[in-house]
């Protein structure tokens, strides 16, 4: 069920948790009020008419179509490339796969000829055995926190050219990405940052947002650790040193990992895996509307800090 901001800001007001006592601390900062776009943007990526969003499907056509007619509508122009890129790839078991990533740019205040690039992939699983699998949080949430931050940016512009792309065929192995990184429309050595987002929605289960990369690039650390926890969810830190092993090391888990191969810096920004990770129940109903909102804040607010950071 599709809820109204005002059923949202509801809710926001009963999942904060964690705040201490007067005579410990002040309580965090409540929970923003939900937007309503962002949630739009969530439910519709995730609906069952997207079929899962699987690559070179009616559904993964549809979904793109959707977020290209976000950009126009938020006039965010084309790069000269183009909106779309498409390629053809081939996945570890020789599989051919079609895909088409969707780039849009705003220009820089101050350094236009340096790029950040902000990613999200818009592709799942599809529908496996004819169950739909629709990825509310896997990504559907980050491309909705992408198109926020883009709303955001054209609002306020960067001190940094930006390049959003929502890429395609992540699930079969950071293919989008890799092709990106392979035909940029930009000079790799021309790009600050990749920022990634991936699984922005379910923070609730520790009260997190990860940010991933910071051992690999500690001087990103230092631009990001004051920001203040919103909603209950905080920034935190790891899961990319070499003690953080198997599925707990995050530092080639998703679309990062390929800026990451061409040594090109990054940083991932994504909750922890939870019960309904590449199940057919990650659904929007499973999200909680303040959570996601409160992860999104944190998000642009860590742009806004290594865009401002990086100028220096």
């Amino acid at each position: 069920m599709r809820l109204h901001v005002s059923s949202a800001a509801l809710i926001a007001a009963l999942v904060l948790g964690g705040c201490m006592t007067a005579a410990e601390a002040p309580p965090a900062p409540a929970a923003p009020a939900v937007d309503a776009q962002l949630w739009a943007d969530l439910s519709i990526l995730a609906a069952d008419d997207m079929q899962g969003r699987a690559p070179s499907t009616p559904g993964g056509e549809a979904a793109r179509a959707y977020i290209v007619s976000r950009f126009e509508e938020m006039g965010v122009a084309a790069p000269a490339m183009g909106r779309l890129q498409p390629f053809q790839a081939t996945t570890r078991r020789g599989a051919t796969v079609q895909g088409v990533n969707v780039l849009g740019m705003i220009p820089g205040t101050r350094r236009g000829d340096r790029y950040i690039v902000v990613t999200a992939h818009y592709d799942h699983v599809g529908a496996p055995d004819g169950v739909i699998h629709n990825g509310a949080d896997d990504n559907a949430s980050g491309v909705a926190t992408l198109l926020a931050l883009a709303a955001e940016l054209k609002r306020q512009a960067p001190e940094h050219s930006v390049i959003f792309v929502a890429f395609d065929a992540e699930e079969n192995g950071l293919l989008g990405a890799k092709h990106f990184v392979e035909a940029p429309p930009v000079p790799l050595e021309s790009i600050e940052l990749n920022l990634n987002f991936d699984m922005t929605a379910r923070a609730e289960t520790d009260g997190k947002l990860w940010v991933t990369g910071t051992y690999q690039h500690p001087s990103f650390r230092p631009l990001l650790e004051g920001i203040a926890p919103v909603g209950g969810i905080s920034l935190a830190f790891g899961k990319d040193t070499p003690q953080d092993t198997g599925a707990n090391n995050w530092v080639e888990a998703s679309d990062h990992g390929a800026f990451f191969r061409a040594n090109v810096p990054f940083l991932y920004l994504g909750v922890d895996f939870h019960p309904d990770y590449h199940k057919p129940t990650d659904d929007v109903e499973r999200v909680q509307p303040a959570v996601f909102q409160s992860s999104t804040t944190l998000a642009i607010q860590s742009f806004r800090a290594l865009d401002a950071g990086l100028s220096r």
